[in-house]
Formats: structure tokens, sequence, C-alpha cells
């Protein structure tokens, strides 16, 4: 039975609007490229549609796509950047796709442990997500530090992310159980899921998508 002192939020984790690179299929993680176009046009459309919820904070990776993307679909929302979102560090795979890459002994190998072991020259799986927990923990932080100056009133708002592909798969898998590769979005989407935390542990539960 979880905590009944734990608090009870909405999270909205959105994927940045495509870059050039994206569009391309490239390895995109350190290279701090901003939307093309496409992308940006992409986020408008799904904005006009009512796509993404409304937030009451917003927390946001420090790269160009996510900030780009933050002022197209929150522009009334001061983001808070969390550092320890950025993408991961692919290495060597950096800025090339898988045509690229083939015949590439290290790619081949990279493939055949289904992505478990470290990208060459770049970051592991658990180091990258370790990282991203980091980072959802200092969102946390900010919450607790919201809520105390109101007097200790549990919070019931919605938390928006928008962050990398990679840091949406990293946090669902370890908060809201299964696969990392479960919670695999398309630019410009996301997910919606409610988030349970409390001193027990953090929950992430009817995780939905967008």
């Amino acid at each position: 039975m979880r905590n009944r002192s734990e608090n009870k939020i909405t999270i909205v984790m959105i994927r940045h609007g495509a870059a050039k690179s994206n569009l391309e299929h490239r390895y995109l993680g350190k290279t701090d490229e901003g939307l093309c176009e496409k992308g940006r046009e992409e986020l408008l459309q799904y904005q006009r549609e009512q796509y993404y919820p409304p937030v009451d904070h917003l927390f946001v990776s420090p790269m160009k796509r996510c900030i780009q993307t933050a002022e197209i679909l929150y522009p009334n929302r001061q983001p808070v950047l969390v550092e320890e979102w950025t993408e991961m560090d692919f290495g060597a795979f950096e800025g090339k796709n898988y045509r690229e890459l083939s015949g590439d002994t290290r790619y081949q190998a990279w493939i055949d442990c289904g992505g478990t072991c470290p990208f060459p020259e770049g970051e592991s799986r658990e180091a990258f997500i370790l990282r991203c927990e980091k980072g959802f923990q200092r969102m946390l932080d900010c919450i607790r530090e919201t809520e105390r100056r109101q007097k200790g009133d549990k919070l019931q708002e919605t938390l928006g992310m928008i962050v990398h592909g990679g840091t949406i798969m990293a946090l669902l898998s370890r908060y809201g159980g299964g696969d990392y590769f479960d919670y695999q979005a398309a630019n410009a989407r996301g997910y919606l899921c409610t988030g349970f935390c409390s001193e027990d542990g953090i929950y992430l539960t009817d995780i939905e998508r967008l």
C-alpha cells in the first residue's frame, strides 16, 4: 500500500519537434541542433488540434530543439531547464544513420547486444537512465519547494516535460515498469501519466500515449 502522505501529480512528457537529423534518421544526441521547418509546422498543427494538455509547471531539456518546442507549445510558461535531461551521448555513432553505419563492426556489436552495451566512445544506457533519474528528482524537489511555500498543501497539478525520446524511455521504464523500448515516441508526440511521489519512492501509473 502506498504512503498516504504521497503527492499525486499528472505528468505530460512530450518529445521535442523534429530536427533535420531526425528526418534523416541520424543519431542525434549531444549535437545541439534546433528544429527544422517541418518540425515547427508539425508542432503548430498539433497545437491547433489541442493535442497538448495545459500544464501548471514546465521542465525542459536545455538543448535547442527542446527549448524551441517549449516556446511554441507553452509560450506563457517559464521553463525550468534540467541539465541532466540532455540527450544520450551516442559517441562514434553521432550524426550517422544506419546506412552509413552498415558494415561497421562496432555498430553490429551494439545491435547484437540489443542496445544494452555502451555506445562506442559514448554513454551506456545504465549511466543515461541514472542521469535522467537525477533530473527527475530535481524536478520533484522544485515541486516540493512550491508545496512548502504553500504551507504543506498537497499538489494536484500538471507537470509538463519537453525532453528527448531517450529521456522518456528512461523515465517511464524506470518508474512505470516495462522495457526501455516499450516507450518510444515520435517527434512531437509523448505520454500522459499519473505520478505518485512519497518517501517510499516514485510510481508512474495510467501511462497513455498522447
